[in-house]
């Protein structure tokens, strides 16, 4: 009988971080894309950099209220885009004159049953999650990573000023 050996793998070897060292910490993504912005200008090999976001929360933010005429017009907006696509494809086989009414038909009705579909369905949500959100992670900070062997040069080269 073949024996089975368990892999012992840490989180830091499942993320890649294992033989890799941090050469800059950065409060925002955009201040950690420099950096590695400046070791591409420099010619160094970016395969070995990782950009890790440390200390991540969940956060949603709420710009507004939600209302039955707001679910209606994102229904709205939605059903016209879907039904431009579906006349789309039915268009191509179509002779041209017709085509544009057909593609002029489906956006307002796509739009009407969109409405339609997003109203009741807020009112089916019976007051619950009453608002619009948009949801995303953040960090407190990001750091540059690099493979051991090259630190000492990736550090000299983030520290020089752009």
């Amino acid at each position: 009988m073949d024996s089975v050996r368990s892999l012992d793998l840490g989180v830091d070897d499942f993320f890649g971080d294992a033989g890799r060292q941090v050469v800059g910490s950065y409060r925002t993504y955009l201040d950690a894309q420099r950096a590695v912005d400046r070791l591409s200008d420099a010619s160094f090999p970016v395969e070995s950099v990782e950009i890790v976001g440390r200390d991540l929360r969940f956060v949603e933010q709420v710009p507004g209220r939600m209302s039955s005429g707001r679910a209606s017009a994102a229904g709205d907006g939605s059903g016209a885009w879907f039904g431009l696509f579906i006349e789309l494809r039915v268009g191509l086989f179509t002779p041209a004159p017709e085509w544009f009414w057909l593609i002029l038909i489906g956006v307002v009705v796509g739009a009407v049953w969109g409405a339609v579909f997003g109203y009741f369905a807020y009112r089916a949500m019976r007051g619950n999650h009453d608002f619009t959100s948009a949801i995303g992670l953040a960090a407190d900070r990001y750091d540059v990573m690099v493979v051991d062997t090259e630190v000492e040069r990736a550090r000299r080269l983030v520290s020089q000023q752009a």
